[in-house]
């Protein structure tokens, strides 16, 4: 894991972009900073391009619209989330798994990102955003959000089953709820104990430490710490036939496993890769009828470095987000 504190951003100058053809100007009110800003910035992940500007969990006002993009006009306060392009033709795009197709393109990775005061989006990857939610409460809804309810999704929890969350940060303290909202008792593993208390505060049935035992078995597992020691445990948990849901884009090396106590009875380990516009839009919907308590700890923008800092020791529990 990181330790995030290499300070590697640098405060450039640099024209406002133009939007092209079906994009979007967008003017940046605030960035969410998502675990995988530290994992790009840090170099866990390979770079696509030099210098791009990091963020993806952006809420903005529209600018300027470039030919062709119709879903928005000036005014519109929009969101901006990681997955950025995708062909529309491959085999995957064709049967509804665009995160998985090989062409597609993601913000703050592959183009400029929300680190900044303007960035063009593409219109039809924009979304419309929930009411009822500040500025600064909706930025961790874009990916964090999103991609917990892809994690949970592919978790499967039964009707009425039982969740185990490993880590409780941005992503999970979103997707614990939902969960619960759907009727799962969920047991939280952390390390941090301000984590622990949170995760009680909005209705886990427990938590404890991350490689404490679980009080009952689980029908599903979701790990969104990067850390892979963490997959034996987990797995261990499972009743049988139970899922674990990985839901971070790193994860450290996983030891050996063992077939017979770590997957037999038909456990099985899943990875979660982004997400399509269409878990983005049912997870807003449900944001916008369930209003998850959100918890933001803001920072300014010139601060970034210091938020993947402390994001990186686990000096707050939530979501970090930047705005001006």
């Amino acid at each position: 894991m990181p330790a995030g504190g290499t300070g590697p951003l640098r405060l450039v100058d640099r024209a406002v972009p133009e939007p092209g053809q079906g994009e979007l100007l967008i003017r940046v009110l605030c960035c969410g900073v998502c675990r995988t800003d530290l994992h790009l910035t840090e170099g866990d992940l390979p770079p696509k391009r030099p210098d791009v500007t990091p963020g993806h969990e952006v809420v903005g006002e529209v600018v300027s619209a470039g030919p062709g993009a119709a879903g928005f006009g000036p005014g519109d306060r929009v969101g901006v989330a990681w997955l950025a392009g995708t062909d529309n033709s491959c085999r995957y795009c064709r049967r509804g798994n665009e995160n998985l197709c090989p062409a597609s393109t993601y913000t703050g990775w592959d183009i400029p990102g929300g680190y900044a005061e303007y960035l063009v989006a593409a219109d039809a990857y924009v979304h419309r955003l929930p009411t009822g939610f500040t500025d600064e409460q909706l930025a961790p809804l874009l990916c964090a959000g999103i991609i917990g309810y892809r994690a949970l999704l592919r978790a499967e929890v039964p009707p009425g089953g039982v969740l185990g969350i490993w880590g409780f940060g941005g992503s999970a303290h979103l997707t614990a709820q939902i969960a619960i909202a759907q009727g799962a008792a969920v047991h939280v593993f952390s390390r941090a104990p301000a984590a622990r208390e949170l995760a009680l505060g909005l209705g886990a049935a427990s938590a404890q430490d991350s490689f404490d035992p679980t009080p009952e078995p689980l029908d599903a597992a979701i790990i969104f710490a990067p850390v892979g020691d963490l997959v034996p445990a987990a797995l261990r948990a499972l009743d049988r036939g139970g899922i674990l849901a990985v839901a971070g884009i790193y994860l450290s090396q996983i030891p050996p496993l063992d077939y017979a106590e770590d997957l037999f009875q038909e456990r099985e380990v899943r990875s979660v890769t982004a997400n399509t516009r269409g878990d983005a839009q049912e997870f807003l919907r449900l944001a916008q009828r369930l209003h998850p308590a959100v918890s933001v700890v803001p920072y300014a923008f010139d601060q970034a470095d210091r938020a993947l800092a402390d994001l990186a020791a686990d000096r707050f529990t939530g979501a970090a987000v930047l705005s001006y």
